[in-house]
Protein backbone atom coordinates (compact mmCIF):
# COMPACT_ATOMS: atom_id res chain seq x y z
CA UNK A 1 0.00 0.00 0.00
CA UNK A 2 1.51 3.16 -0.92
CA UNK A 3 0.10 6.24 1.06
CA UNK A 4 0.36 10.07 -0.28
CA UNK A 5 -2.04 12.53 0.85
CA UNK A 6 -3.45 15.87 -1.14
CA UNK A 7 -4.45 18.68 0.53
CA UNK A 8 -6.44 21.81 -0.46
CA UNK A 9 -9.06 22.60 -3.09
CA UNK A 10 -8.95 23.95 -6.41
CA UNK A 11 -9.22 27.59 -7.73
CA UNK A 12 -12.37 29.63 -6.64
CA UNK A 13 -13.98 31.14 -8.91
CA UNK A 14 -13.49 35.46 -8.64
CA UNK A 15 -17.31 36.84 -7.72
CA UNK A 16 -17.84 40.30 -8.77
CA UNK A 17 -17.74 42.62 -6.05
CA UNK A 18 -21.11 45.41 -5.70
CA UNK A 19 -20.53 48.77 -7.09
CA UNK A 20 -21.44 51.46 -3.72
CA UNK A 21 -23.00 54.52 -4.58
CA UNK A 22 -21.01 57.56 -3.78
CA UNK A 23 -24.04 58.46 -1.24
CA UNK A 24 -24.83 55.43 0.81
CA UNK A 25 -28.84 55.85 1.58
CA UNK A 26 -29.22 52.10 3.06
CA UNK A 27 -30.80 51.59 6.75
CA UNK A 28 -28.54 50.99 9.04
CA UNK A 29 -28.70 49.24 12.63
CA UNK A 30 -25.80 48.11 14.99
CA UNK A 31 -24.44 44.86 16.12
CA UNK A 32 -25.05 45.96 19.73
CA UNK A 33 -24.53 48.93 22.53
CA UNK A 34 -20.61 47.66 23.25
CA UNK A 35 -19.13 50.30 25.66
CA UNK A 36 -15.98 51.77 24.21
CA UNK A 37 -13.48 49.97 26.23
CA UNK A 38 -14.99 46.87 25.01
CA UNK A 39 -13.91 47.56 21.31
CA UNK A 40 -10.24 48.32 20.91
CA UNK A 41 -8.97 49.52 17.78
CA UNK A 42 -7.19 46.37 16.28
CA UNK A 43 -5.01 46.97 13.68
CA UNK A 44 -7.61 44.97 11.34
CA UNK A 45 -10.34 47.92 12.28
CA UNK A 46 -8.04 50.16 11.28
CA UNK A 47 -7.44 48.86 7.81
CA UNK A 48 -11.16 48.08 7.37
CA UNK A 49 -11.92 51.35 8.41
CA UNK A 50 -9.74 52.90 5.67
CA UNK A 51 -11.12 50.92 3.11
CA UNK A 52 -14.80 51.78 3.50
CA UNK A 53 -13.35 55.14 3.41
CA UNK A 54 -11.54 54.71 0.57
CA UNK A 55 -14.27 52.29 -1.09
CA UNK A 56 -17.85 52.34 0.59
CA UNK A 57 -19.27 50.02 3.19
CA UNK A 58 -18.19 46.35 2.44
CA UNK A 59 -20.21 43.31 2.05
CA UNK A 60 -20.05 40.66 4.78
CA UNK A 61 -18.55 38.25 2.31
CA UNK A 62 -15.51 40.60 1.72
CA UNK A 63 -15.33 41.52 5.52
CA UNK A 64 -15.22 38.08 6.17
CA UNK A 65 -12.51 37.79 3.90
CA UNK A 66 -10.40 40.54 4.84
CA UNK A 67 -10.43 39.85 8.87
CA UNK A 68 -9.86 35.94 8.21
CA UNK A 69 -7.66 35.34 5.08
CA UNK A 70 -5.64 39.41 5.02
CA UNK A 71 -2.11 38.28 3.91
CA UNK A 72 -1.09 41.39 6.37
CA UNK A 73 -3.45 40.96 9.26
CA UNK A 74 -5.70 38.08 8.99
CA UNK A 75 -6.89 36.22 11.89
CA UNK A 76 -5.83 32.66 10.01
CA UNK A 77 -2.95 33.91 9.12
CA UNK A 78 -0.82 35.00 12.60
CA UNK A 79 -3.42 33.38 15.24
CA UNK A 80 -3.26 29.80 16.65
CA UNK A 81 -7.05 29.37 16.76
CA UNK A 82 -6.60 25.88 17.95
CA UNK A 83 -7.01 23.42 21.16
CA UNK A 84 -7.83 24.99 24.61
CA UNK A 85 -5.47 27.77 24.16
CA UNK A 86 -7.13 28.89 20.99
CA UNK A 87 -10.72 30.07 20.45
CA UNK A 88 -12.15 27.00 19.61
CA UNK A 89 -11.68 23.30 19.20
CA UNK A 90 -12.78 20.70 16.21
CA UNK A 91 -13.64 16.95 16.53
CA UNK A 92 -10.31 15.59 15.63
CA UNK A 93 -8.65 17.28 18.60
CA UNK A 94 -10.86 15.97 20.87
CA UNK A 95 -10.61 12.64 20.17
CA UNK A 96 -8.90 10.03 17.77
CA UNK A 97 -12.13 7.98 17.27
CA UNK A 98 -13.54 10.77 15.12
CA UNK A 99 -10.83 10.60 12.56
CA UNK A 100 -10.66 6.62 12.68
CA UNK A 101 -14.31 5.89 12.12
CA UNK A 102 -14.01 8.48 9.21
CA UNK A 103 -10.98 6.61 7.90
CA UNK A 104 -13.32 3.07 8.00
CA UNK A 105 -16.09 5.54 6.10
CA UNK A 106 -13.76 6.07 3.22
CA UNK A 107 -12.39 2.17 2.67
CA UNK A 108 -16.40 0.95 3.24
CA UNK A 109 -16.94 3.27 0.09
CA UNK A 110 -13.47 2.10 -1.48
CA UNK A 111 -15.03 -1.59 -0.97
CA UNK A 112 -18.62 -0.91 -2.20
CA UNK A 113 -17.85 0.95 -5.54
CA UNK A 114 -15.15 -1.87 -6.39
CA UNK A 115 -11.92 -1.69 -5.04
CA UNK A 116 -10.19 0.79 -7.18
CA UNK A 117 -6.43 -0.02 -7.79
CA UNK A 118 -5.79 3.58 -7.00
CA UNK A 119 -7.46 6.92 -5.27
CA UNK A 120 -6.59 10.00 -3.90
CA UNK A 121 -7.56 11.52 -0.71
CA UNK A 122 -8.18 14.83 -0.58
CA UNK A 123 -9.06 17.11 2.58
CA UNK A 124 -9.86 20.84 2.14
CA UNK A 125 -8.61 23.03 4.27
CA UNK A 126 -6.55 21.05 6.60
CA UNK A 127 -6.01 22.12 10.27
CA UNK A 128 -2.96 20.43 11.92
CA UNK A 129 -3.12 17.26 9.93
CA UNK A 130 -4.65 15.68 12.98
CA UNK A 131 -7.87 14.31 11.27
CA UNK A 132 -5.71 12.85 8.45
CA UNK A 133 -3.42 10.87 10.48
CA UNK A 134 -5.90 9.32 12.51
CA UNK A 135 -7.27 8.41 8.59
CA UNK A 136 -4.04 7.06 7.66
CA UNK A 137 -3.56 5.44 10.89
CA UNK A 138 -6.57 3.39 9.98
CA UNK A 139 -5.53 2.81 6.27
CA UNK A 140 -1.81 1.13 7.89
CA UNK A 141 -3.69 -0.91 10.42
CA UNK A 142 -5.77 -2.19 7.69
CA UNK A 143 -3.21 -2.78 5.27
CA UNK A 144 -4.02 -6.03 4.35
CA UNK A 145 -7.32 -4.66 3.12
CA UNK A 146 -5.36 -2.13 0.96
CA UNK A 147 -2.54 -4.08 -0.18
CA UNK A 148 -3.14 -3.76 -4.03
CA UNK A 149 -4.05 0.15 -3.31
CA UNK A 150 -2.17 3.01 -4.04
CA UNK A 151 -3.66 6.09 -2.07
CA UNK A 152 -2.02 8.51 -4.17
CA UNK A 153 -1.49 12.00 -4.50
CA UNK A 154 -0.24 12.38 -8.23
CA UNK A 155 -3.65 11.84 -9.85
CA UNK A 156 -4.95 15.29 -11.08
CA UNK A 157 -7.67 14.01 -12.16
CA UNK A 158 -8.72 10.63 -11.06
CA UNK A 159 -11.07 8.71 -9.02
CA UNK A 160 -10.79 10.62 -5.43
CA UNK A 161 -11.97 11.08 -2.51
CA UNK A 162 -13.05 14.40 -0.35
CA UNK A 163 -12.99 15.12 3.01
CA UNK A 164 -14.38 18.86 4.43
CA UNK A 165 -14.71 18.91 7.62
CA UNK A 166 -15.63 22.22 8.96
CA UNK A 167 -14.84 23.69 5.89
CA UNK A 168 -17.41 24.98 4.37
CA UNK A 169 -18.68 27.20 8.02
CA UNK A 170 -14.94 29.45 7.14
CA UNK A 171 -16.39 30.52 3.52
CA UNK A 172 -17.15 34.11 3.39
CA UNK A 173 -21.24 34.27 3.24
CA UNK A 174 -23.18 37.56 1.52
CA UNK A 175 -26.21 37.90 4.61
CA UNK A 176 -29.82 39.36 3.03
CA UNK A 177 -32.84 41.12 4.39
CA UNK A 178 -36.18 40.52 3.23
CA UNK A 179 -37.89 44.46 2.79
CA UNK A 180 -40.79 45.44 1.54
CA UNK A 181 -38.68 46.77 -1.58
CA UNK A 182 -37.46 43.32 -2.33
CA UNK A 183 -34.10 41.37 -0.80
CA UNK A 184 -31.35 43.71 0.24
CA UNK A 185 -27.97 42.77 1.11
CA UNK A 186 -26.37 43.17 4.27
CA UNK A 187 -23.26 45.53 3.97
CA UNK A 188 -20.54 46.88 7.06
CA UNK A 189 -19.96 50.54 7.57
CA UNK A 190 -18.38 53.38 9.54
CA UNK A 191 -20.88 54.14 12.69
CA UNK A 192 -21.09 57.98 12.03
CA UNK A 193 -21.77 58.45 15.66
CA UNK A 194 -18.09 56.50 16.50
CA UNK A 195 -15.40 56.84 14.26
CA UNK A 196 -13.70 53.66 15.24
CA UNK A 197 -17.15 51.15 15.34
CA UNK A 198 -18.56 49.70 12.79
CA UNK A 199 -22.35 48.61 11.78
CA UNK A 200 -24.51 47.02 9.59
CA UNK A 201 -26.25 48.65 6.86
CA UNK A 202 -29.22 47.27 4.33
CA UNK A 203 -28.30 48.31 0.62
CA UNK A 204 -30.41 50.80 -0.92
CA UNK A 205 -30.51 48.53 -4.22
CA UNK A 206 -30.40 44.94 -5.43
CA UNK A 207 -26.79 43.59 -5.59
CA UNK A 208 -25.49 41.27 -7.56
CA UNK A 209 -25.16 38.42 -5.12
CA UNK A 210 -29.61 38.55 -5.13
CA UNK A 211 -29.16 35.89 -7.92
CA UNK A 212 -28.44 33.70 -5.48
CA UNK A 213 -31.35 33.34 -3.82
CA UNK A 214 -33.90 30.90 -4.36
CA UNK A 215 -37.58 32.53 -6.10
CA UNK A 216 -39.43 30.43 -3.84
CA UNK A 217 -37.29 31.40 -0.57
CA UNK A 218 -40.01 32.04 2.47
CA UNK A 219 -37.61 33.33 5.21
CA UNK A 220 -37.00 36.81 5.82
CA UNK A 221 -33.18 36.54 6.62
CA UNK A 222 -30.98 34.21 4.54
CA UNK A 223 -26.85 33.57 3.91
CA UNK A 224 -25.67 32.75 0.66
CA UNK A 225 -22.22 31.32 0.27
CA UNK A 226 -21.09 31.73 -3.56
CA UNK A 227 -18.09 30.11 -3.28
CA UNK A 228 -19.43 26.93 -1.49
CA UNK A 229 -21.74 26.48 -4.89
CA UNK A 230 -18.08 26.74 -7.00
CA UNK A 231 -16.92 24.02 -4.94
CA UNK A 232 -19.59 21.65 -4.46
CA UNK A 233 -20.21 22.33 -8.43
CA UNK A 234 -16.53 21.49 -9.32
CA UNK A 235 -16.25 17.94 -6.52
CA UNK A 236 -19.80 16.64 -7.96
CA UNK A 237 -18.43 17.13 -11.40
CA UNK A 238 -15.07 15.06 -10.88
CA UNK A 239 -17.09 12.49 -8.75
CA UNK A 240 -20.02 11.91 -11.37
CA UNK A 241 -16.78 11.73 -14.43
CA UNK A 242 -14.43 9.81 -12.30
CA UNK A 243 -15.70 8.11 -9.18
CA UNK A 244 -14.94 8.59 -5.69
CA UNK A 245 -16.82 10.42 -3.16
CA UNK A 246 -16.94 13.63 -0.63
CA UNK A 247 -17.59 13.39 2.65
CA UNK A 248 -18.64 16.77 4.45
CA UNK A 249 -18.74 17.18 8.50
CA UNK A 250 -19.84 20.75 9.41
CA UNK A 251 -22.48 22.72 11.77
CA UNK A 252 -25.37 23.68 9.73
CA UNK A 253 -29.40 23.33 8.79
CA UNK A 254 -31.12 22.44 5.67
CA UNK A 255 -32.24 25.29 4.81
CA UNK A 256 -34.26 26.59 7.88
CA UNK A 257 -31.83 29.05 9.67
CA UNK A 258 -31.67 32.76 9.43
CA UNK A 259 -29.05 34.88 10.59
CA UNK A 260 -26.21 31.93 11.62
CA UNK A 261 -23.31 35.17 11.08
CA UNK A 262 -21.14 34.97 14.94
CA UNK A 263 -17.78 35.50 16.29
CA UNK A 264 -15.98 32.82 18.75
CA UNK A 265 -13.09 33.86 20.92
CA UNK A 266 -11.58 32.45 23.87
CA UNK A 267 -14.41 29.49 23.40
CA UNK A 268 -17.12 32.02 23.52
CA UNK A 269 -19.61 33.87 21.35
CA UNK A 270 -18.27 37.29 20.29
CA UNK A 271 -19.52 39.99 18.62
CA UNK A 272 -18.67 40.11 14.91
CA UNK A 273 -18.33 43.66 14.77
CA UNK A 274 -15.82 44.32 17.46
CA UNK A 275 -12.46 44.22 17.83
CA UNK A 276 -11.88 42.58 14.08
CA UNK A 277 -9.12 40.32 13.67
CA UNK A 278 -8.67 38.67 17.25
CA UNK A 279 -11.83 35.83 16.81
CA UNK A 280 -12.86 33.96 13.96
CA UNK A 281 -15.77 34.62 11.95
CA UNK A 282 -18.57 31.80 11.18
CA UNK A 283 -21.85 31.44 9.46
CA UNK A 284 -23.77 27.67 9.22
CA UNK A 285 -23.53 25.80 6.49
CA UNK A 286 -26.88 25.79 4.38
CA UNK A 287 -26.73 21.54 3.21
CA UNK A 288 -29.99 22.49 0.93
CA UNK A 289 -28.23 24.88 -0.85
CA UNK A 290 -24.94 22.61 -0.96
CA UNK A 291 -27.44 19.64 -2.70
CA UNK A 292 -29.09 22.68 -4.95
CA UNK A 293 -25.64 23.08 -6.17
CA UNK A 294 -24.67 19.47 -7.24
CA UNK A 295 -27.17 20.14 -9.56
CA UNK A 296 -28.04 16.25 -9.87
CA UNK A 297 -24.83 15.18 -11.31
CA UNK A 298 -24.21 13.04 -8.07
CA UNK A 299 -26.36 11.72 -5.41
CA UNK A 300 -26.48 13.20 -2.13
CA UNK A 301 -26.80 11.93 1.31
CA UNK A 302 -27.79 13.48 4.16
CA UNK A 303 -27.49 16.06 6.31
CA UNK A 304 -27.86 13.72 9.53
CA UNK A 305 -26.69 14.74 12.88
CA UNK A 306 -23.09 13.85 14.14
CA UNK A 307 -24.77 11.42 16.81
CA UNK A 308 -26.91 9.35 14.45
CA UNK A 309 -23.34 9.21 11.96
CA UNK A 310 -21.04 8.22 14.21
CA UNK A 311 -23.19 5.62 16.09
CA UNK A 312 -24.20 4.20 12.64
CA UNK A 313 -20.29 4.30 12.38
CA UNK A 314 -19.75 1.92 15.35
CA UNK A 315 -18.19 4.77 18.09
CA UNK A 316 -19.60 2.44 20.90
CA UNK A 317 -17.84 -0.52 19.63
CA UNK A 318 -14.41 1.17 19.01
CA UNK A 319 -14.49 3.55 22.82
CA UNK A 320 -15.16 -0.43 24.41
CA UNK A 321 -12.15 -1.79 22.38
CA UNK A 322 -10.24 1.29 23.77
CA UNK A 323 -11.39 1.50 27.08
CA UNK A 324 -10.50 -2.70 27.47
CA UNK A 325 -7.06 -1.87 26.36
CA UNK A 326 -6.33 1.12 28.98
CA UNK A 327 -5.45 0.33 32.37
CA UNK A 328 -4.92 4.42 32.74
CA UNK A 329 -7.66 6.21 34.53
CA UNK A 330 -6.86 9.67 33.34
CA UNK A 331 -6.62 7.73 29.39
CA UNK A 332 -10.11 5.99 30.22
CA UNK A 333 -11.55 9.21 31.62
CA UNK A 334 -10.21 11.44 28.38
CA UNK A 335 -11.57 8.90 25.92
CA UNK A 336 -15.46 9.12 27.51
CA UNK A 337 -15.20 12.97 28.05
CA UNK A 338 -14.09 12.85 24.14
CA UNK A 339 -17.23 10.27 23.54
CA UNK A 340 -19.27 12.82 25.42
CA UNK A 341 -18.56 15.78 23.68
CA UNK A 342 -18.86 13.86 20.15
CA UNK A 343 -21.92 12.68 20.81
CA UNK A 344 -23.84 14.58 23.68
CA UNK A 345 -26.84 16.32 22.04
CA UNK A 346 -26.28 19.72 24.30
CA UNK A 347 -22.50 19.53 23.02
CA UNK A 348 -21.60 18.55 19.22
CA UNK A 349 -23.79 15.62 18.56
CA UNK A 350 -26.40 17.48 17.24
CA UNK A 351 -24.52 20.31 16.33
CA UNK A 352 -22.43 18.67 13.67
CA UNK A 353 -24.17 17.29 11.09
CA UNK A 354 -22.28 14.63 8.36
CA UNK A 355 -23.67 15.08 3.92
CA UNK A 356 -22.13 13.11 1.56
CA UNK A 357 -22.05 13.67 -2.65
CA UNK A 358 -21.74 9.88 -4.27
CA UNK A 359 -22.13 8.90 -7.68
CA UNK A 360 -25.98 8.30 -8.57
CA UNK A 361 -24.35 4.19 -9.18
CA UNK A 362 -23.86 4.09 -6.23
CA UNK A 363 -27.01 3.81 -5.08
CA UNK A 364 -28.53 2.27 -7.54
CA UNK A 365 -25.91 -0.43 -7.61
CA UNK A 366 -23.36 -1.08 -9.64
CA UNK A 367 -22.03 -3.63 -12.22
CA UNK A 368 -19.59 -5.08 -9.37
CA UNK A 369 -22.29 -5.62 -7.09
CA UNK A 370 -25.05 -7.47 -9.49
CA UNK A 371 -25.61 -10.90 -8.07
CA UNK A 372 -25.70 -13.88 -11.09
CA UNK A 373 -28.89 -14.37 -9.73
CA UNK A 374 -30.82 -11.39 -9.51
CA UNK A 375 -32.47 -9.61 -13.01
CA UNK A 376 -31.47 -6.04 -10.96
CA UNK A 377 -28.74 -4.47 -9.48
CA UNK A 378 -29.97 -3.64 -5.49
CA UNK A 379 -29.18 -0.46 -4.22
CA UNK A 380 -25.70 -0.77 -1.54
CA UNK A 381 -26.53 1.27 1.69
CA UNK A 382 -23.68 3.64 2.51
CA UNK A 383 -21.86 3.80 6.26
CA UNK A 384 -22.20 6.29 8.54
CA UNK A 385 -25.97 7.20 6.85
CA UNK A 386 -27.36 3.43 7.28
CA UNK A 387 -26.16 1.02 10.72
CA UNK A 388 -23.19 -0.45 9.87
CA UNK A 389 -23.12 -4.16 10.06
CA UNK A 390 -20.52 -5.44 12.35
CA UNK A 391 -19.61 -9.24 11.15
Amino acid sequence: MTVLVRSGVGPLCALARAAIPSIWRGNYFSSGNEPAENNPVTPMLRHLIYKIKSTGPITVAEYMKEVLTNPAKGYYVYRDMLGEQGDFITSPEISQIFGELLGIWFISEWMATGKSTAFQLVELGPGRGTLVGDILRVFTQLGSVLKNCDISVHLVEGYSFYLAHEFFDVLPVHKFQKTPQGWREVFIDIDPQISDKLRFVLAPSATPAEAFIQHDETRDHVEVCPDAGVIIEELSQRIAFTGGAALVADYGHDGTKTDTFRGFCGHKLHDVLIAPGTADLTADVDFSYLRRMAQGKVASLGPIKQHTFLKNMGIDVRLKVLLDKSNEPSVRQQLLQGYDMLMNPKKMGERFNFFALLPHERLQGGRHQRNARQSKPFASLVAGFSELAWQ
